[in-house]
């Protein structure tokens, strides 16, 4: 996928993009992977910042497919898994090598960052993990007190009925 594709499906470039996307194509060379059209990657991202929309692109891991994980940690680090070879790279957006000069200047940092050297930006290395499960598909069922339809496995039991997190929430407030 050309990064102009990517610009246009985030809406606009930034830094965080940049980062995303050199932090992609990183993992997918480490991995030898080409994009997954299923499930044979699987990504795990520490945060929800603009890059992971870059990652999506390049590595076509999505939370759709039930192959993107989402962990909270707020740190601009991807696992890539592939379930053909076994083996993960955990990449890291370090970023050392940019000049604070262009920390203000958004458009000139994200261009320094798409440019630059890869060592200047990122570290990876191989990692050790646990194969992520498949994604599994739940029956959806009616929520006994707001009639939506929802996953079974997220509906608690509050009186005796089958009823939705948010109803469940509102019931004990």
């Amino acid at each position: 996928m050309d990064y102009s594709d990517i610009v246009a499906f985030h809406g606009h470039e930034c830094p965080g993009l940049t980062i995303g996307y050199r932090m992609a194509c990183a993992a997918m060379r480490a991995l030898n992977a080409d994009r997954s059209s299923d499930e044979e990657l699987v990504a795990i991202v520490e945060n929800n910042a603009c890059g992971v929309d870059a990652l999506q692109c390049v590595s076509g891991c999505t939370f759709g497919k039930g192959n993107m994980i989402f962990r909270d940690y707020g740190k601009q680090v991807y696992t890539l898994y592939s379930r053909r070879s076994k083996k993960a790279v955990r990449v890291v957006f370090h970023g050392k090598g940019v000049p604070e000069h262009l920390r203000g200047d958004r458009p000139a940092r994200a261009r320094f960052i798409l440019e630059a050297p890869e060592g200047d930006l990122l570290a990876w290395a191989e990692a050790v993990i646990d194969e992520p499960q498949p994604a599994r598909i739940s029956k959806s069922m009616a929520c006994a007190s707001c009639g939506e339809c929802v996953m079974e496995t997220r509906l608690r039991k509050v009186d005796g009925n089958l009823i939705c997190i948010p109803c469940a929430e509102k019931h004990s407030e």
